[in-house]
């Protein structure tokens, strides 16, 4: 009988069966042996995860597995986040069920098994941000199922494989933050499921191959930081499913097309930043109305105007800056306008453009959610206007490096939020608004480098969440408020310098327990450097150089182990450099230079090293290390025996010049009844004088081997005075020279209440007879060794067979220094001076090269009240010299300020061009101003002094190029030679005065110092 259908059947289910038991139960023991051997593979497990993977639990209950409920396999093995560290077991190649493998956020590394190729099943592999090395495994194309490849975040190397293009169901690929290198693989075109590919920071070369613009749903593509290069292909505009491209910080270059936005209308987010674009920004832009973020900002070379933005109504961040957009005209912001439309705008940044006019009223209307505004480094001008106040919503803003003047708005104390505020390198002016106090949360303020005045306002102590202070670089006047230096807060850097401050340091500066950077240099501080200095223990940077700062240095110092520069030069310290600053293991700067200290210097730490150490002008310091050269250190007995001596001597001279003032009163009182004065001239107040003799004897006689130059109303000597115990320089008067007397004196009276930095010291006079008993008188100055700058601009003539040789940086310095003394002299003297014979032998430069004006024989004192200048002058014929004297003075014009404005641009220019005024090319009504007017401002390079001026681009130079100047070089000159001529022109009151001047040297410094050569 044959078997019926039934037992067919049921013969069939049973061998499917036993089949299925078999599979089931060999595939259970295959998937336990295959974990346990990746648990193996783990060497730390912070969390325990795998403490449930024992033989008490079924493997399908342990902690991150899941199993296909009917066949009791493994399909997931999900261990995201949990800090694993180890390898990863190749026998997870086992897990033949395995769909979607999670690793992601651990310690993996070594290579990726090339045993995962086997799970032909596998939909999702996740191994981001662990350590893996290695090369992604060819064989991984395997895994025909796959739709998730997350590769991101580790140490991956090699090429993208060429068969990844087998991965048919690929839908995500991720391989960010890697070090792979090679081309983009065309074949990634073939991959019509991908939707989104992320390559960004690894090495790629090459294009974005055009075979990508065949993936119909591909919606995001990032491949920012590579070495990607080449145009992007026109194709990729017309793929309308793109919501996100970001290619930053690549190679790309070209310009975007004008119709590029037509048919992106998906795309959110569009980053171009740091390539090399150039061109405009397209107008159709506007089509892309569900742009929510654009970022074309950096290192690209976009230009022109910028189209109407107001269609882009989801906007919410705008990155323009570091581009030349716009034309320095008034209309470069009208597109601000519509951005008033964009209610969603939280980021705004245009800096660094060529943006010109005056930011517009209407900027106070864009999003009141706006929190962040960027316009700094373009032309604006004008006044900062109120109405950005109506944005209270601003955590940042910075308007620095433009030409704002005017006072800061009141309306800034609105700024509730306001965490970031950076006004720097302007022309601001007045005080510093109180307000500022209201702006709880700013942790961030720089005012620097303006012509902010008056004194800076303790309620800056409100603010007391504030790192990082500047207020360089202004005329702010007073003393420090003890609330600023009560900001425990400042860890970063608190900077007054470049002020007029006075008074002292106060002991509070030791609450600045936090701070990293301390610069009050180039003020007017007086007293000791507090002891409480010390307490200052993050300190890295210490600057109070250019103060008058008395005392001795304070060896709590020592306690500031972490400080790397310290600079206490230009002041009036005395006594002993401390032995305890040698512990200062990191300081890698010490400058004490320009003091009155004295005894034996250090040999250790940073005394060790000559190129880290600057102690000159201190001529009482000895010993040291040998590269010094400093005098060796007399023995103590020897020092107290000379000290001995010297009291005995001192106690002699004292009664001995008690006893002859009363004989020489009694005598001048007698013949006072009857002598009349010689001349009616002001009396000069005393001064501390030094004798013909001694004058005579440092001199070796006024012997013509220590003439140094000659004067206008007298002779200058090099010589060594015992009373100073340095050498100097002796100014003795040719009185047989008509006003020479009144020059003495005009002298004395200018500079005996003076005092700057970058003016010649008068040290003492003498007013006596010599030893033919005529009549005799000097001043005697600081010595300045480098000489003057006549010697250095034409060296040629003034010293024959000597190679001097400014270079540009060296010629700005001292630019910056005369104008500074000008600046001085004009408005910060109590009676505003007029030098009134500015030129390049009447400035001196020291061993450090910086400029100090000398000469004062035909100044004038002006009254602060009337601006007439009262009888303190000298009036002999016209003042100045030929070629520096404005030419209103040989009409008669009385003497101004604008007379040294004359002098001091007609010294630019020859310092820029090496052409003296009097120059013999100059004829038939022809000047030094006309010479360079001509060539202004496209070819300066023909005028520029050789001397400046690369010498292997010569052939490039006479074609009118610039040589190997950087175009930010190039602009510090045009800016340079724009000021000589503005400070030259023939007119008085047209003349730029000194406190534009000031503020537009300085900014060229920075740019100067931050374009480098």
């Amino acid at each position: 009988m044959f078997p019926t259908f039934s037992f067919w059947l049921s013969l069939l289910f049973t061998l499917n069966f036993v089949q299925n038991t078999i599979t089931s139960t060999l595939g259970n023991k295959t998937d336990y042996l295959a974990l346990l051997k990746f648990k193996e593979s783990i060497s730390n497990d912070p969390y325990g995860i795998l403490a449930s993977w024992n033989t008490s639990n079924h493997y399908c209950n342990w902690h991150g597995i899941t199993c296909n409920p009917m066949h009791q396999r493994v399909t997931e093995l999900d261990l995201d986040g949990f800090n694993l560290h180890g390898v990863i077991s190749p026998h997870v190649g086992n897990l033949s069920f395995l769909t979607n493998l999670i690793l992601a956020k651990n310690s993996f590394f070594g290579n990726i098994p090339h045993e995962l190729g086997q799970l032909s099943r596998l939909q999702q592999l996740v191994l981001s941000n662990n350590s893996m090395t290695g090369e992604i495994p060819t064989n991984l194309t395997s895994c025909s199922d796959l739709e998730y490849l997350f590769l991101s975040g580790n140490h991956l190397i090699g090429k993208i494989p060429i068969r990844i293009s087998s991965l048919h169901k690929l839908q995500l690929l991720e391989l960010t933050n890697n070090n792979l290198t090679g081309r983009i693989q065309p074949s990634i075109g073939n991959i019509s499921s991908l939707t989104i590919i992320s390559m960004d920071m690894n090495h790629l070369e090459g294009d974005i191959p055009q075979e990508m613009c065949s993936l119909k749903h591909l919606t995001k593509i990032t491949v920012f930081s590579n070495r990607l290069s080449g145009t992007f292909h026109s194709c990729f505009y017309n793929m309308s499913s793109l919501t996100y491209i970001s290619v930053t910080l690549n190679k790309f270059n070209g310009s975007l097309p004008s119709n590029m936005f037509n048919t992106l209308s998906n795309l959110q987010c569009f980053y171009i930043a740091s390539n090399q674009f150039s061109g405009t920004i397209p107008i159709s832009i506007a089509n892309a109305s569900s742009l929510k973020e654009l970022d074309l900002s950096d290192q690209n070379n976009l230009l022109g105007q910028v189209p109407s933005l107001g269609n882009l109504h989801d906007l919410q961040r705008l990155n323009l800056e570091f581009n030349n957009l716009g034309d320095n005209t008034t209309k470069d912001l009208e597109f601000l306008k519509t951005l008033t439309n964009c209610s969603k705008l939280t980021v705004i940044s245009i800096a660094y453009n060529n943006f010109g006019g005056n930011l517009p009223n209407f900027v106070g209307n864009l999003s009141t959610q706006l929190s962040q505004l960027y316009v700094g480094g373009n032309q604006m001008s004008e006044k900062i206007p109120a109405e950005l106040g109506n944005l209270i919503g601003l955590i940042h803003l910075s308007l620095e490096y433009n030409h704002f003047e005017g006072i800061i708005p009141t309306t800034f104390g609105k700024f509730e939020r306001m965490q970031r505020l950076v006004l720097n390198g302007n022309r601001l002016s007045g005080m510093i608004p109180p307000i500022i106090g209201n702006l709880t949360h700013l942790f961030f303020f720089s005012v620097g480098d303006n012509m902010l005045e008056g004194n800076i306002p303790s309620s800056i102590g409100y603010c007391q969440k504030l790192q990082y202070l500047d207020l360089s670089q202004n005329i702010l006047r007073g003393t420090i408020p003890i609330e600023v230096l009560s900001l425990s807060s400042l860890t970063n850097i608190l900077n007054l310098s470049n002020n007029t401050l006075s008074g002292s340091l106060p002991r509070e500066v030791g609450m600045l327990r936090n701070i990293n950077e301390l610069d009050i240099s180039d003020n007017y501080l007086s007293g000791e450097i507090p002891r409480t200095i010390g307490e200052c223990i993050v300190l890295e940077y210490l600057s109070l150089q250019g103060n008058s700062f008395n005392g001795t240095i304070p060896s709590t110092l020592a306690s500031l182990k972490g400080l790397q520069y310290l600079d206490l030069s230009r002041n009036r310290l005395y006594g002993p450099i401390p032995n305890v600053l040698q512990s200062i293991s990191v300081l890698e700067h010490l400058n004490v230079s320009f003091n009155m200290l004295e005894g034996e210097v250090p040999k250790e730490g940073v005394f060790g090293n000559i190129s880290r150490l600057v102690v000159t002008g201190n001529d009482k310091l000895c010993g040291g290390i040998s590269e010094l050269h400093l005098q060796p250190c007399l023995a103590k007995d020897m020092k107290s025996a000379k000290h001995h001596i010297k009291l005995i001597v001192v106690i002699v001279s004292v009664a001995s010049i008690l006893l002859m003032v009363t004989i020489i009163l009694t005598i001048y009182q007698m013949r006072k009844r009857n002598k009349k004065q010689l001349y009616d001239l002001p009396i000069i107040d005393p001064l501390a004088r030094v004798s013909y003799k001694d004058l005579h004897q440092g001199t070796d006689g006024f012997s013509a081997r220590n003439l140094v130059g000659l004067g206008s109303f007298g002779s200058v000597y090099k010589g060594n005075l015992a009373s100073e115990d340095k050498v100097v320089a002796i100014k003795v008067l040719n009185l047989q020279k008509k006003g020479s007397h009144k020059s003495f004196v005009v002298e004395c009276n200018a500079l005996k209440n003076m005092r700057h930095r970058n003016l010649v010291k008068v040290l003492t006079c003498c007013s006596s007879t010599d030893y033919k008993g005529q009549e005799f008188k000097a001043l005697v100055f600081e010595y300045m060794n480098n000489g003057n700058l006549e010697q250095w601009l034409h060296p040629g003539i003034m010293n024959a067979g000597i190679q001097r040789m400014l270079d540009l940086d060296q010629r700005l310095n001292i630019i910056v220094d005369i104008a500074s003394v000008l600046h001085y002299l004009h408005h910060e003297c109590e009676q505003a001076v007029i030098h009134c014979d500015l030129k390049p032998s009447n400035v001196l430069l020291d061993d450090d090269m910086v400029a100090h004006v000398s000469d004062f024989g035909i100044a004038r004192l002006v009254s602060a009240i009337d601006n007439t200048s009262n009888k303190e002058t000298s009036t002999i014929g016209i003042k100045g010299t030929v070629g520096y004297a404005p030419p209103e003075y040989g009409m008669g014009s009385e003497i101004s300020t604008y007379g040294d404005m004359y002098s001091f641009g007609v010294l630019m220019l020859e310092m820029l061009t090496g052409r003296r005024p009097t120059d013999g090319m100059f004829e038939e009504g022809q000047n030094l101003h006309m010479f360079v007017g001509i060539s202004f401002p496209n070819n300066i390079i023909q005028i520029l002094d050789p001397h400046l001026v690369p010498r292997n681009e010569e052939e490039e130079i006479e074609e009118g190029n610039c040589g190997n100047f950087t175009p930010t070089v190039e602009k510090c000159l045009v800016s340079l030679f724009r000021i000589g001529l503005a400070c030259s022109v023939k007119s008085p009151k047209e003349r730029m005065n000194i406190v534009n001047v000031m503020r537009e040297l300085g900014m060229i410094k920075k740019a100067f110092l931050s374009g480098g050569v």
